[in-house]
């Protein structure tokens, strides 16, 4: 499996990810700076993703939703906050509404990506800070890791075309 790890912190409000890439980090990055690609691993299997809005720039906007087996969609969004390409990626993200736009502006997290030369492959380090022990709670009761685990899962399958 592509992830190796998934680290809870409950004191440092954080849920890290490592996984590891039989690529090099350039075609890592791709997963994450190409919408189609991202639309192809962003969400569990039965929920895949769509993204509408995709501006991959610091202060840029991403909205997107990922429709479940039942048809039923859920919806979020992205305030991109740095790039430094190809080895860093910073966001904040949270729910959205019908309308794309967020539900709830103070409801957010912030996500890390850190991708490293690990052999002839990457190590990505994908890690969430929750603002609140609440936050992470319903987060997790939600299926945040195991859907991100699973998200994952995918990436390998991508990489591989």
């Amino acid at each position: 499996m592509t992830v190796i790890s998934s680290t809870k912190d409950v004191g440092a409000l954080t849920l890290t990810f490592v996984a590891e890439f039989a690529a090099p980090v350039d075609r890592v990055w791709q997963v994450w700076a190409d919408p189609r690609k991202l639309e192809r691993w962003w969400g569990p299997p039965t929920w895949p993703a769509t993204f509408d809005r995709y501006d991959f720039k610091p202060g840029g906007a991403v909205r997107y939703h990922m429709t479940g087996p039942d048809g039923t969609k859920a919806r979020g969004w992205w305030a991109i906050t740095d790039i430094d390409e190809p080895s860093r990626l910073e966001f904040d993200d949270g729910f959205a509404g019908d309308d794309g736009e967020p539900v709830d502006p103070e409801d957010v997290g912030h996500v890390v990506v850190t991708l490293e030369a690990a052999g002839p492959g990457t190590r990505m380090t994908t890690v969430n800070v929750f603002r609140s022990a609440e936050q992470m709670e319903r987060l997790l009761e939600m299926g945040q890791e195991e859907g991100m685990r699973q998200a994952m899962g995918q990436i390998d399958a991508i990489l591989a075309d």
